[in-house]
């Protein structure tokens, strides 16, 4: 199906920006001629390719070209990598990604900072929560992304990254209010929580595990990772933080872990289209590197024997005590949580007798 070069460098521009105007603008074109590219796209390929909403969205068939797009613009920009390697200059290539927030605000963004400057790319971050991010890769919006899948989106490469690890925290004078001295898990249930989003079930699935009851309190909900740690700091209410943020402030007395002995495990993957592409390949050495000194390592299959369950029929991993520092963690022995896949089909965490294998985070 022959499209021109410059046609589908207008797909790709067209669907980041959202609009005809904001890609002509990208492209240094007139939006009608935008336009008739596209028409000659849909054309050609006899189906409409885009909504003509706002902003710009592919349909399906939109979606199967927009990943063709993406992959000729990828290895286009890897020719001309190469052929600017004694010194020439050329545009960088635009790289899209899917990064849930939690990771983009705890050890993702060291990824990025520690690529060589001459990599020829920019960083186009989509911030998902990991029951999205297989779905970019699948229609073609993003080229990788980090996700707590583990079964390979068709026609991408998968490896695991490692663990992230929470822990369920509050504020001391929160903690002597609502908890008691010393913390009673069993006041929880009627504690204010703060939620990331009301997709955001973490804070609801550990205390069910931990006290066999729901929430009863009300709710804040603070979209934003680093926001969403302040407000439980200032006594707002309990939740779930990743152990790289609430680490040194546990350590320091900021914050109360609430069940140090239960962290919850969430393991993380590397989703990245199989293509033989020296971009491509520079970043996820990139971000293998920094998972592996900001993460805790990942449990091998079949590693020691398998932990007792809590709750019936929900194995899941087993964790150790909390002493703050993520990166310097080493999960119980325990064989992974096989979880069914994000887009459509919730992930899942069990729960061992240490630890919990939880519901991948929202954030």
């Amino acid at each position: 199906m022959p499209f021109q070069f410059d046609h589908l460098r207008t797909l790709t521009a067209l669907v980041d920006e959202g609009t005809f105007e904001a890609a002509a603008r990208r492209l240094h074109v007139t939006a009608s001629a935008v336009s008739q590219r596209v028409r000659t796209m849909e054309q050609t390929a006899g189906k409409v390719l885009v909504r003509r909403t706002n902003p710009v969205t592919p349909t399906p068939a939109g979606d199967v070209v927009l990943r063709y797009a993406r992959q000729v613009v990828l290895l286009d920009g890897d020719v001309l990598a190469e052929l600017r390697a004694d010194g020439g200059e050329g545009a960088p290539v635009s790289v899209p990604l899917a990064v849930n927030a939690d990771s983009l605000s705890t050890w993702f963004l060291e990824a990025l900072a520690g690529l060589p400057e001459d990599l020829g790319a920019v960083f186009d971050i989509h911030r998902e929560d990991e029951e999205h991010t297989t779905s970019l890769l699948r229609s073609g919006s993003v080229m990788a992304a980090v996700t707590s899948t583990p079964e390979a989106v068709q026609g991408c490469a998968v490896e695991p990254l490692g663990i992230m690890r929470y822990q369920a925290v509050c504020g001391p004078a929160f903690a002597a209010r609502h908890l008691g001295e010393p913390v009673d898990p069993a006041r929880l249930p009627a504690a204010p929580v703060v939620n990331f989003d009301r997709k955001d079930e973490l804070q609801d699935e550990f205390l069910r595990e931990l006290t066999g009851r729901g929430c009863e309190a009300p709710r804040h909900f603070i979209p934003a990772s680093a926001d969403f740690a302040q407000a439980i700091q200032l006594g707002l209410g309990w939740g779930v933080v990743p152990e790289r943020q609430c680490g040194d402030d546990i350590a320091r007395g900021r914050l109360v872990a609430l069940a140090p002995d239960r962290p919850v495990d969430v393991r993380l993957y590397w989703q990245r289209w199989n293509l033989r592409s020296p971009l491509l390949d520079r970043l996820s050495e990139g971000v293998r590197t920094t998972a592996a000194t900001r993460l805790a390592p990942p449990v091998a299959a079949g590693a020691g024997p398998p932990p007792r369950p809590i709750a019936p029929e929900r194995p899941g991993l087993s964790a150790g005590r909390c002493s703050g520092g993520m990166g310097r963690r080493s999960p119980g022995a325990g064989g992974p949580r096989q979880r069914r896949g994000l887009p459509g089909a919730r992930g899942t965490r069990g729960c061992a007798a240490t630890g919990f294998a939880a519901r991948p985070r929202r954030r």
